[in-house]
């Protein structure tokens, strides 16, 4: 693809971030005759420019040591996705790189596949350290929601009392969030509360850069953590590791979903539709139908016992989701490099780095809507 297709494609995803970032942000949509003034747009851009900018940097480390190694790489392509406010978006799908030329050892699969993430983390980092210490006063809020006057500063004690269900939405937190927040804030009564994260353009942009890094170096097949943990531990541990890691990825997914307190027409109904599904997204990790269903029945019995004992236990559905792309899609199983060579010392700490980058920025249920 020539550069300009690129460029239009990053110009089209920089525009469909800045658009959600006014709905996000403000509520605001250029399809209804409200007045979007030009400190909406500031904002907005603010959003899509740290949004971007942070996804660029994550690609272009891929795309930098891909180039180093010499091998054939395309520039990133960007994925607009805004739905003319019909459905919620962020503005994108994201970006990735297409590496026409096939790696060779663990070391190419390794240096490639941290490159982007750590990358990408620095960048996020310059972000929130911002946005943690230049949050504005209580009182910007009511820019946004001028209703929360009458109750004060006080209005996350009645706001959302008396939401009609499925319209309480809040945004998840992951430990740098916490760090940070006890680290550069300083002055705790600024600090949004979950259901008020999104107006905040650094801290919002911040957020999904962590949630984008955190779901690439989950140790999956063709995801950046899959190569770094295939590169660390080799072939052979790797592929006996993926059925143990998936079905915690699953078993977080769906606990909650049922327990013995259930009534019998939702089990009846619902159940085996989860054992399909449950099934249906196992099956490349076995080569028995007996195995994938010993599989199934370990984490079904396992949630619904954990969910009985624990009524209020609750995972988040939305990895099942994911679960389903990892398997089907993207793929759970890792290529077997040409040179199987263990990478050296220097690249295990690197590997050690990596995952404490993914354990700070995984948000166990990124957007909860009750």
């Amino acid at each position: 693809m020539p550069a300009w297709k690129h460029f239009l494609l990053f110009v089209l995803t920089l525009l469909a971030t800045t658009l959600a970032g006014l709905e996000w942000i403000y509520g605001k949509t250029i399809l209804a005759p409200e007045e979007i003034t030009p400190e909406h747009w500031k904002g907005a851009l603010t959003y899509s420019l740290c949004f971007i900018g942070i996804l660029t940097v994550h690609e272009f480390g891929h795309y930098f040591t891909a180039k180093y190694y010499k091998l054939k790489v395309t520039l990133p392509y960007f994925i607009p996705a805004w739905f003319f406010s019909f459905l919620p978006s962020i503005g994108t799908f994201g970006a990735f790189i297409n590496i026409k030329s096939r790696l060779k050892s663990t070391k190419e699969f390794f240096d490639v596949g941290v490159a982007g993430p750590l990358a990408g983390f620095v960048a996020a980092l310059f972000v929130l350290i911002y946005g943690f210490t230049h949050l504005p006063a209580q009182e910007y809020i009511f820019d946004i929601h001028p209703e929360y006057q009458e109750w004060g500063l006080d209005y996350a004690e009645h706001a959302y009392k008396d939401l009609p269900e499925g319209a309480n939405l809040q945004i998840g937190t992951n430990l740098l969030f916490e760090i940070m927040k006890y680290v550069f804030v300083d002055d705790m009564s600024k600090f949004p509360n979950p259901h008020e994260m999104m107006h905040y353009p650094f801290l919002f942009a911040g957020f999904l850069a962590c949630f984008f890094t955190a779901l690439n170096l989950l140790p999956f097949g063709q995801l950046d953590g899959g190569h770094a943990l295939h590169s660390i531990i080799g072939h052979k541990w790797f592929h006996k590791l993926t059925p143990y890691t998936f079905a915690l990825f699953l078993f977080w997914g769906g606990l909650g979903l049922f327990s013995a307190e259930d009534p019998n027409d939702y089990l009846i109904s619902y159940v085996p539709l989860y054992l399909l599904y449950l099934y249906f997204v196992s099956m490349r990790l076995f080569k028995d139908k007996v195995t994938i269903g010993m599989f199934v029945m370990i984490i079904f019995t396992s949630q619904f016992v954990l969910t009985t004992i624990y009524p209020t236990i609750q995972g988040y559905t939305g990895w099942l989701l994911w679960g389903f792309m990892l398997s089907r899609f993207l793929g759970l199983n890792h290529p077997r490099p040409i040179i199987e060579k263990g990478v050296d010392t220097k690249r295990k700490i690197i590997g050690i780095i990596t995952l404490i980058v993914f354990i700070l920025c995984f948000t166990p249920a990124p957007l909860i809507l009750e």
